[in-house]
């Protein structure tokens, strides 16, 4: 992890627009009839409704979707009382958290009101505004007091997260913890080091959880909290212990697991030492744990190890939790997080640790491969996953418990909503994965010595989606994929240039040189391309050796375009094939073409692109709706490619009339209906969301497709091959496995559609 610097620290909230969050409108406000629907008289509408049914402010304003980030200042992160003012840019980093995890909108409020009765009152009278209030650094014991008296007095979701977020977090990792170090919850002996509110709430739950009562010491700044200490705070009281101990070194003494909420180096490895074995130390200090990592680590090897820290393993991070235990409330309109919510978030959790984790975050950790055990007891924080795994635990135990005002019925849809909340909607994806396994095809892995190409290879085989077959040097491959920690089981590798494949490339020689004969390939020329991969790997297509081919990671694909032409060939129907790319977005699933192949198009080549477009997106159940990308509008510029575009939507729409497909036109008037049909009432398009972007030329169409990746898209799949007789697909170079996964599941489909049209 980067060190963050003061200066740099600074910079970063004052660059640009001061601060971390702002308020964006979600109404068009363009117009006058705009103004007037949003304010005067427009707004006295929704205004009368809820005045008659308070429910209806979830339908007509944004409170159902607002949470209140609330603080007084007195006890902010690692730095205490500092004051409200002062606090405020965590409580506006509490909100940028809030909308980036799980979108919800946050008004962070700062009150500088130390009375708790006083602060309470000022709380209450704000609370018709929101749909849930996250209390957060306000100091013990106070903050008892103040969340207690707000959930019994308010209807809306309440939670100082200081006080659970730790807790329900913690709690999964300690329930795996356990797990992994064959330990029953209800036979181990706890130490909690620190008494204030995330030690209270923590211990209470560990209690819930099944940790018994008599098994647990605490300890604050004097010491065991024992039945000879006075003048001890309820709190305190609860967890005091007959034990004849006063020191955190006695307390350890045959301890199973350390808890520390307090401040660094205060544990040893002495102490560690001195724990039962297979020992659980979860040292949480803020930013530096009770006892480094390192000296944790090398005290004794059977040791599971968590911190707060995101550059060591196992962070017990709240960032887990509480965006998606929000998100769940708001959308059955809780009226509370009771016990039960914050229960299921941490079996949620939990489970989702063992789960088989996504490229996508071994990528995002820069881990070759993250897996349930010692070092990973928790999700990581930027788990996709996390979104659609606790939200809905969250509900549904709202609604089993009796405090959700609108309960969900199609926990599927829920679950498609929020990955379209947060541009996570890669549910085709998913429909194409789950095809692909109930009839996985063979597919020939070209590079399989390349890290990424034998990842996906294997992953795909793990998941059912293909029968691979790796084409390449088996030693190379072997190391490859020990290094990288890669099961290859039985996967079948095919080394080409092997003399025991002498045979099966004089086999492909004779067919090429058939099939190419009057194009000037004889037998022995023919035989020398059979040591090339490309060559090699398709001809297997081409005999229904295999079924599929991928290839791109080294391989130029210009040289891969030919060699597919050559071998297979481009389908009767048409005079040329292209690529697709599918990109993911929060507005939706778009498909880019020609992303890889026609450099220059004509205006017969994009009357092809569009064809094959229309046929692929049938091939993924969709209805397209196709915009001609262009600098310029319907004839506007007479010259150059928009005079192609022009030619080409002229025959498209003589030649193929069903095909809903218009241009030229520049890329605002394709996205925005309302503005293009506003200005252009004649087009194919009107009254459609376009779908499908045909571009001018192969720079154009790859530009766009690279800086919406860079600027981070969910999911996307491509180039997508259309036109072969075979499937036949091509990755960009330094393909992320996940993205060769998607590849390989499109080809796989392709393979299957294939088959189909053979048989009939």
């Amino acid at each position: 992890m980067s060190k963050v610097t003061k200066e740099a620290a600074l910079e970063y909230h004052r660059s640009g627009k001061p601060g971390k969050i702002e308020v964006i409108p979600t109404k068009p406000y363009s117009t006058q009839t705009d103004l007037s629907l949003a304010y005067s008289p427009g707004v006295a509408e929704p205004c009368l409704e809820i005045e008659k049914n308070p429910q209806d402010a979830y339908e007509y304003t944004a409170k159902g979707n607002l949470v209140a980030v609330i603080s007084n200042g007195t006890a902010v992160l690692g730095l205490g009382d500092i004051g409200a003012l002062a606090g405020k840019p965590v409580m506006e980093g509490k909100g940028l958290l809030f909308k980036i995890f799980a979108d919800i909108d946050v008004f962070d409020i700062e009150v500088d009101e130390k009375d708790p009765e006083k602060f309470i009152q000022a709380v209450k009278a704000i609370a018709p505004t929101f749909g849930g209030i996250n209390l957060e650094d306000i100091k013990a014991p106070e903050c008892f007091v103040i969340e207690d008296r707000l959930k019994k007095e308010l209807n809306i979701p309440v939670m100082h997260d200081d006080q659970h977020g730790t807790a329900i977090i913690s709690g999964a990792g300690l329930i795996n913890a356990l797990e992994i170090q064959g330990k029953k919850i209800e036979d181990v002996r706890l130490v909690v080091n620190g008494a204030g509110a995330s030690a209270t709430s923590c211990t209470r739950l560990y209690m819930s959880l099944g940790i018994r009562r008599e098994n647990i010491v605490m300890v604050d700044s004097k010491g065991v909290i024992n039945n000879k200490r006075q003048n001890l705070t309820p709190q305190k009281q609860e967890f005091m212990t007959d034990r004849d101990i006063n020191t955190l070194e006695e307390a350890m003494v045959g301890a199973d697991v350390f808890l520390g909420l307090s401040r660094a180096d205060v544990l040893t490895q002495d102490m560690i030492r001195s724990m039962n074995d297979n020992p659980i130390v979860f040292a949480l200090a803020n930013p530096n744990p009770e006892i480094a990592y390192d000296k944790a680590k090398s005290s004794r090897p059977d040791l599971i190890f968590a911190t707060g820290r995101s550059d060591y393993p196992n962070q017990i991070n709240n960032v887990l939790g509480f965006p998606y235990i929000f998100r769940g409330a708001l959308d059955v309109h809780a009226s509370a997080i009771n016990e039960e919510m914050k229960l299921a978030a941490v079996y949620a959790i939990a489970a989702l640790a063992k789960e088989r984790v996504p490229d996508v975050v071994n990528a995002a950790y820069n881990i070759n491969k993250i897996s349930f055990g010692p070092d990973y007891i928790i999700p990581k924080a930027l788990d996709p996953r996390l979104l659609t795994c606790v939200a809905p635990a969250v509900a549904k135990a709202a609604m089993d418990s009796g405090v959700a005002a609108k309960p969900i019925t199609d926990w599927e849809a829920y679950k498609d909503s929020l990955r379209a909340r947060m541009g996570y909607d890669n549910k085709l994806v998913r429909q194409l994965t789950e095809t692909a396994k109930e009839n996985p095809k063979r597919v020939v892995f070209a590079e399989a010595n390349h890290v990424n190409m034998l990842t996906a290879a294997v992953n795909a085989y793990k998941e059912g989606i293909c029968i691979p077959i790796l084409l390449g040097n088996e030693e190379m491959i072997a190391k490859t994929a020990a290094k990288n920690n890669l099961d290859l089981g039985d996967i079948e590798i095919v080394n080409l240039r092997h003399d025991r494949e002498y045979d099966r490339r004089c086999k492909y020689a004779s067919i090429l040189s058939q099939k190419r004969q009057r194009e000037g390939v004889t037998q022995s020329e023919a035989y020398e391309k059979m040591f090339d991969r490309s060559y090699f790997g398709m001809m297997m297509v081409e005999t229904g050796e295999a079924d599929a081919f991928i290839t791109g990671t080294y391989t130029n694909y210009t040289d891969a375009i030919n060699i597919a032409k050559e071998v297979i060939g481009i389908r009767p129907e048409y005079k040329h094939f292209g690529a697709m790319h599918l990109v993911s977005t929060k507005k939706g699933t778009f498909y880019l073409a020609d992303t890889l192949v026609n450099r220059n198009p004509d205006d017969e080549a994009l009357v092809d692109i569009a064809r094959l477009s229309a046929h692929t997106l049938n091939f993924f159940a969709k209805d397209p709706v196709m915009a001609m990308i262009s600098y310029s509008n319907f004839g506007a510029d007479k010259d150059g490619s928009p005079a192609q575009i022009h030619k080409a939507v002229k025959r498209l729409h003589n030649e193929y009339p069903e095909l809903i497909v218009d241009g030229e036109m520049q890329l605002n008037f394709a996205m925005d209906k309302n503005l293009r049909d506003e200005t252009f009432p004649f087009t194919k398009l009107n009254g459609k969301d376009v779908n499908t972007l045909i571009f001018p030329n192969l720079s154009a169409a790859n530009t766009a497709c690279k800086l919406l990746l860079e600027f981070g898209v969910n999911d996307s799949v491509g180039p997508i091959q259309m036109g072969l007789n075979k499937p036949i697909h091509f990755t960009d170079i330094e393909s992320s496995p996940r993205d060769i996964k998607n590849l390989v599941t499109v080809a796989v489909i392709d393979a299957i559609v294939a088959e189909k049209l053979n048989k009939n």
